[in-house]
């Protein structure tokens, strides 16, 4: 999809820029596939905030999207591609052959009219959903399942691929858009292709308004914060801290660890994901 840059008609013009979506052909959603979504501003079921800045925003409703594409005995034809306010990349309306109607991640190049399939016996072209075991080294791949029959879980957002290295024995090799290498069982499914909306990551938000329309509140420096407020406020001046940048709760935010130790997961990992702050590839 093309950007649209704005003139410098206004502040809150100026530097901003829209995705005019082209790639979508309604503006209309499938109501039997709504559902009501429900903001938490951020809190837990406590009313405790676990996550700041959040609340606000304009209302909206829940796609219901087949992230498992296990309708396998017969083809469905692509009815609309539509911009979905919960997610970065478009979704896909298709139809089956009974009547049923489901929405699906829409991968870059998807056409109205298209006939998509799944199921092992599906050939690997774009839109198709099937195993890993059915599908050739070097062709890309997005919504990827963890788990067999658990649905898709990884490379799900605007512009996402990854590829697939190699097959050895009960794993393939899949290699992630962050530079990581990650072990994935082949009966795993993954639908061909290449998310499409890539523009996505290039559009400039230009005021804070557009940001309260996502739901985002307004963010506030630590350093600009009382001591009571925050292990990096006070002092006289525009002071550094004198300390490592760290959370309000006193986590090391830049470099800390926060990845939790899930040893199943870290063992399906044969390299870590790009250090792109110092240009160089963690093993």
């Amino acid at each position: 999809m093309p950007i649209k840059k704005y003139k410098r008609t206004s502040p809150g013009r100026r530097n901003s820029s829209v995705n005019i979506r082209t790639e979508a052909t309604t503006t209309t959603p499938e109501k039997s596939l709504l559902r009501p979504l429900k903001k938490s501003g951020g809190r837990n079921h406590s009313g405790v905030v676990t996550t700041g800045h959040r609340g606000g925003g304009a209302k909206r409703m829940y796609r219901v999207i087949d992230f498992k594409r296990d309708k396998d005995d017969q083809s469905a034809e692509v009815r609309t591609i539509e911009y979905d306010p919960n997610r970065s990349c478009n979704i896909a309306l298709v139809e089956y052959e009974d009547g049923e109607r489901r929405y699906i991640l829409a991968p870059a190049g998807l056409r109205v009219g298209q006939k998509v399939y799944s199921g092992p016996q599906a050939e690997p072209r774009r839109g198709n959903c099937l195993p890993l075991d059915r599908i050739p080294p070097g062709l890309e791949v997005h919504n990827i399942e963890m788990t067999p029959g658990a649905g898709g879980k990884l490379v799900r957002s605007a512009g996402g691929s990854a590829r697939l290295a190699a097959k050895e024995g009960r794993y393939a090799h899949v290699v992630l858009p962050s530079g990581e290498v990650r072990l994935i069982n082949v009966k795993c499914r993954a639908t061909i292709g290449g998310l499409g909306n890539q523009e996505h990551s290039g559009v400039r938000w230009g005021k804070a308004g557009r940001n309260r329309h996502r739901g985002r509140r307004p963010h506030v420096r630590g350093s600009a914060m009382n001591p009571v407020a925050h292990p990096m406020g006070g002092g006289e001046g525009r002071r550094s801290g004198g300390r490592h940048p760290v959370s309000p709760t006193g986590k090391l935010s830049k470099g800390g660890k926060t990845r939790k130790k899930r040893k199943a997961s870290r063992r399906m990992i044969l390299r870590r994901r790009r250090n792109v702050r110092h240009g160089q590839v963690s093993l």
